[in-house]
């Protein structure tokens, strides 16, 4: 389902929706190839289809606030995934105090009810915004603290790709964040150099 945004311009939920391994690396793939995140009503279609709170979770209380926090937490997310090799300027300082002061926030409350089935299904109240934020924070410093995760990361090949996956792949030889795009896209260009070749 189309979702309409601020400008206009429609995001489905697969566009929102990126598995780059870690749910922070999720929220950095959405500037890429453009801003996806560009109203409240895809911020909240992000947040649900992201997995970050259960399916009906309610978000209407949701403001341009939030838009706000989670742009700035994405780029302090971005500052430290892109600088981790090097984490020695000043920026990244900063980011790293932000990031390490969201995830002192307790994480959402889950409950557990019975669905219409019988069956326990997951549930939360209205989330508080410090709570999705601390959520992710806390998945950031999660992932850049465990050194298996770490040396896992990967940054997409892709010709001017800056997505970063964590790689899971069976002799983690994965080259790309997606085989049907920017995979199809290498596919592409190294047959038409092939072409050019035998031409010439």
């Amino acid at each position: 389902m189309a979702l309409g945004t601020a400008t206009g311009v429609t995001s489905s939920a697969y566009e929102l929706r990126f598995d780059a391994g870690r749910i922070c690396l999720d929220l950095l793939a959405t500037t890429h190839p453009d801003e996806k995140v560009d109203s409240v009503e895809v911020l909240r279609a992000w947040i649900t289809g992201s997995g970050l709170v259960p399916p009906g979770t309610p978000l209407t209380h949701a403001d341009a606030s939030w838009l706000v926090g989670f742009r700035e937490l994405r780029g302090h997310v971005g500052r430290l995934v892109h600088g981790r090799l090097s984490p020695t300027s000043p920026s990244y300082d900063v980011s790293l105090t932000r990031v390490n002061e969201l995830a002192r926030t307790a994480p959402p409350a889950p409950r557990a009810l019975r669905g219409e089935d019988g069956t326990l299904v997951r549930e939360l109240d209205p989330p508080e915004y410090a709570a999705l934020l601390g959520a992710i924070a806390r998945d950031t410093v999660e992932l850049l603290t465990d050194p298996v995760a770490r040396t896992s990361l990967r940054q997409c090949e892709g010709d001017n790709c800056p997505i970063v996956y964590v790689d899971t792949s069976r002799g983690r030889r994965r080259r790309w964040c997606s085989s049907e795009v920017c995979g199809n896209r290498e596919r592409v260009a190294r047959h038409r150099r092939r072409a050019a070749i035998a031409r010439t």
